[in-house]
């Protein structure tokens, strides 16, 4: 086998090497990117829950103390109501 028949053996194989292990490299860290999104809903998903939790327990509650208390709308109740100036 000729010199410059060995050289482009040897270059044809070490790009080829070198294009496998970038591959491998790639898909792995397109994994973990994707893992990580995964892990980033689900936290958001657990933080609307806590969320959506402690509202549901404050409307209960306001429910309450509606029922126990009086609750006026209006600013009749005031002693010195906002003016418009």
């Amino acid at each position: 086998m000729s010199r410059a028949a060995k050289l482009t053996l040897a270059s044809t194989t070490a790009m080829a090497a070198g294009i496998v292990a970038f591959v491998h490299y790639s898909q792995n860290a397109e994994q973990v990117a994707m893992h990580a999104g995964v892990i980033r809903d689900m936290e958001q998903q657990r933080v609307k829950k806590e969320r959506q939790a402690d509202f549901d327990m404050q409307r209960a509650l306001e429910e309450q103390y509606k029922k126990v208390q009086t609750v006026s709308d209006d600013d009749e109740g005031q002693e010195n109501p906002p003016q418009g100036r």
